[in-house]
């Protein structure tokens, strides 16, 4: 890991507000990442990973008829994520990643559209180049930022292509 990647997570830390994670596309690997920080069992209170609609609909609270009409790689359904988490674990701030890491398309979307929401009803859409591994990576280091809301690092912030609000 480079230095500047573990930036977001000990601002996080400095802040000291409570923390969350809410993972489908990344399987756990937005949480991982903010646990190689040092100290950081102060403000991580843990994360989910909902892989299927199920999971996301029952430990997160994500509406079902949403899941079914717009599948689950929508801005909506990341906010509904994020601030799930929020309920359950009681977080200030939380993160959530939906979305298609590939290889090849899903859910009528391409590989690389992902769906990073937070506690605040905000979702940012992304179209992501590269291979499965690539947009996991990619989408790891953006939701930290997002998380501690911090500008996107601009070989990502290029990608950005959609950012909503819902409540």
């Amino acid at each position: 890991m480079k230095p500047t990647e573990l930036r977001p997570a000990e601002i996080l830390l400095e802040r000291g507000d409570t923390i969350a994670t809410a993972e489908s596309l990344t399987g756990g690997a937005v949480c991982v990442r903010l646990v190689e920080t040092e100290g950081i069992s102060a403000i991580l209170l843990g994360g989910i990973v909902s892989y299927t609609d199920e999971m996301k609909a029952r430990m997160l609270g994500v509406d079902t008829t949403l899941l079914d009409e717009q599948g689950p790689v929508c801005g909506q359904v990341a906010s509904q994520m994020a601030q799930g988490i929020a309920r359950v674990t009681g977080a200030v701030h939380t993160v959530s990643t939906t979305g298609v890491a590939g290889p090849g398309p899903a859910d009528g979307h391409e590989q690389g559209t992902v769906w990073i929401g937070r506690e605040d009803g905000r979702a940012f859409g992304f179209t992501f180049p590269g291979t499965r591994a690539e947009v996991s990576e990619s989408t790891v280091i953006a939701a930290v930022h997002l998380l501690a809301d911090l500008e996107l690092p601009a070989d990502l912030a290029k990608f950005l292509t959609a950012e909503e609000t819902w409540r």
